[in-house]
């Protein structure tokens, strides 16, 4: 009878050693999936984020002066001494004539992400 039990203590450690690895396994590739989808979501805002430069840029408007207004809203909405780390231009609206057009920002301040949305009054950009 002691060899039954120690073929049966050994096939006991031998199965807990492989769900073990198996929920190591599981969990690393999670992880890895987890990584792997954050880099492809940075990877389309960037390229968003690309489009949409390259749009503005063909219609002719001045980014820094949208950037400048898109500050400007910030401010206006969440208070002057709130410091911005990072201006995304995400989206611009040309439509027919001027005054309908749009520009839209994501701004990210002290890890919160704020949409403003920009128009077009004449020339100038103000925010909606």
């Amino acid at each position: 009878m002691p060899a039954v039990s120690i073929i049966a203590i050994i096939a006991i450690v031998v199965v807990v050693l492989l769900l073990g690895l198996a929920l190591g396994g599981a969990i690393a590739g999670g992880r890895r999936a987890d990584a792997a989808q954050k880099r492809l979501h940075d990877r389309l805002e960037a390229a968003n984020e690309q489009l949409a430069h390259a749009h503005a840029d063909d219609k002719g408007w001045d980014r820094a002066t949208m950037e400048s207004a898109a500050r400007e809203a910030f401010a206006a909405k969440a208070g002057a001494g709130v410091p911005i780390d990072e201006l995304h231009l995400v989206h611009v609206v040309d439509k027919p004539g001027t005054d309908d057009d749009e520009a839209h920002f994501n701004v990210v301040a002290a890890g919160v992400e704020t949409e403003v949305v920009l128009g077009r009054r004449g020339d100038t950009w103000v925010a909606r």
